[in-house]
């Protein structure tokens, strides 16, 4: 994915926004490697009170009463969870607004781009974090289905197999989204 042309669609790009009595934002980070762009994901730290207990995810999450805005909550959310402070030039736009399985309840994921290998330093709600190549995921080679099991019996999502680690409800949603902004190349 060439992200000069994803700058360029979010830019044109008039994102979905919903009203929400709760809010959270994510930052989908970026990188380009020789293989490809790459994007920062974290897995979340088994906790027992966190619904998305050892989730894979983007960094983020629920806006405090301080934060002045959505964009605030992903940069303090992602600078917190893993020490990166990304700053105004590295943000590329917005994705469209995703409601959750909780009622009420909203996210908004941003569009960064860094350069390098920023250093990251997750903290106790984060139990690693790793850059994965874009391509093989837009491109279908790591579509799986998750089998999760609940009150109502076992339901199936469709989802990423990263290196063995599953990515599937609102992250894969998020990142679908932002495959959708740029065709593939023919």
């Amino acid at each position: 994915m060439d992200l000069d042309e994803l700058r360029s669609r979010l830019g044109q790009h008039r994102p979905r926004v919903l009203a929400s009595p709760r809010q959270a934002a994510v930052a989908a980070v970026l990188r380009p490697s020789d293989g490809g762009a790459e994007v920062l994901l974290i897995k979340r730290a088994e906790h027992p009170n966190d619904a998305w207990s050892g989730h894979m995810a983007l960094p983020g999450g629920r806006r405090d009463p301080d934060d002045r805005d959505l964009l605030a909550t992903a940069l303090r959310e992602t600078r917190e969870e893993l020490g990166l402070a990304l700053g105004p030039s590295e943000l590329l736009g917005q994705l469209d607004d995703v409601p959750t399985h909780r009622a009420g309840l909203t996210v908004r994921p941003y569009v960064f781009a860094v350069e390098g290998e920023p250093p990251l330093q997750p903290n106790h709600e984060v139990a690693e974090a790793l850059w994965t190549p874009l391509g093989p995921l837009r491109r279908g080679e790591r579509d799986r289905v998750y089998r999760y099991e609940g009150e109502g019996g076992t339901l199936s999502f469709p989802a990423f197999d990263v290196d063995g680690r599953v990515v599937w409800g609102l992250t894969y949603r998020m990142l679908r989204s932002l495959f959708a902004l740029v065709p593939p190349a023919r």
